[in-house]
């Protein structure tokens, strides 16, 4: 399996097979630069792609869903404009789906945070800044911030958030152990919408709907009027072909809250 612990190994290997190479009949040091920037480049596409579960487990899409099952979800909210909107097409669509919701955001719109759960939708935790250089935060920092977002969110509502998604899809041994710590389960995504790109409407719904199929899990941003144009297009496709979207803990059978 690809992942740091496997790639780590087999780097070591490869490592010490070619300095006992060098010391026998001495080779090129570009072999050591060659291999050291495979294992950075490995690492850095790990560390950004969820898809590849590179440093702890994620659950991307459930292959396994029997039923015409998707994941609508939103990052970066709540937001006092948008996020409103969006409920409101989720309900007129009688569609559910998770928010994970940025810590400070919903310290800011606390009214809008709890419509997201009255409404029968997941909250999930989003780290507390979604700060740019997050992903060079170190173990008790990030902890900091996801617990910190945690106590927001019971504050508000009671309820202790168990979903996690990280902040730019970003992770490293340090969330990984953070993570970890706190027991929480780790959500990615096997659909990105792009949708706060440049990327027109159609494109971004064409991103969305290309071989759609049961279980898959959509990415999207509660954050621009764009976004919700293309929400409510989802929807309508959604209906006429027959998808139900449901929250992530519906559609892996999991706890949202402890």
């Amino acid at each position: 399996m690809l992942n740091f612990k496997s790639i780590n190994v087999a780097t070591l290997v490869i490592f010490i097979s070619l300095l006992v190479v060098f010391l026998v009949n001495p080779i090129s040091i570009w072999w050591f630069v060659c291999l050291l920037f495979i294992w950075l480049m490995v690492t850095a596409l790990g560390s950004g792609l969820v898809g590849w579960n590179y440093h702890l487990k994620i659950l991307n899409s459930n292959k396994n869903a029997t039923k015409n099952h998707i994941s609508i979800t939103f990052d970066d909210g709540p937001n006092s404009e948008f996020t409103p909107q969006v409920l409101a097409l989720l309900n007129k669509f009688q569609a559910k789906a998770t928010f994970f919701c940025i810590g400070k955001h919903i310290e800011i719109h606390p009214e809008i945070s709890q419509q997201i759960i009255t409404a029968g939708h997941t909250i999930g935790n989003h780290t507390y800044s979604h700060a740019n250089n997050f992903g060079f935060y170190n173990t008790e920092r990030v902890q900091s911030e996801l617990e910190k977002t945690n106590s927001v969110i019971k504050e508000l509502s009671g309820l202790n958030p168990q979903l996690y998604r990280p902040a730019f899809g970003v992770t490293n041994p340090h969330i990984r152990r953070a993570v970890q710590n706190l027991n929480l389960i780790t959500i990615g995504w096997n659909k990105r919408s792009l949708d706060t790109t440049n990327l027109s409407e159609k494109q971004i719904l064409n991103r969305i709907t290309k071989n759609l199929k049961s279980g898959d899990v959509i990415l999207l941003h509660d954050t621009s009027d764009k976004s919700v144009r293309v929400l409510e297009q989802l929807l309508l496709f959604l209906r006429e072909n027959n998808f139900q979207s449901v929250t992530i803990d519906t559609l892996f059978n999991i706890k949202a809250y402890a």
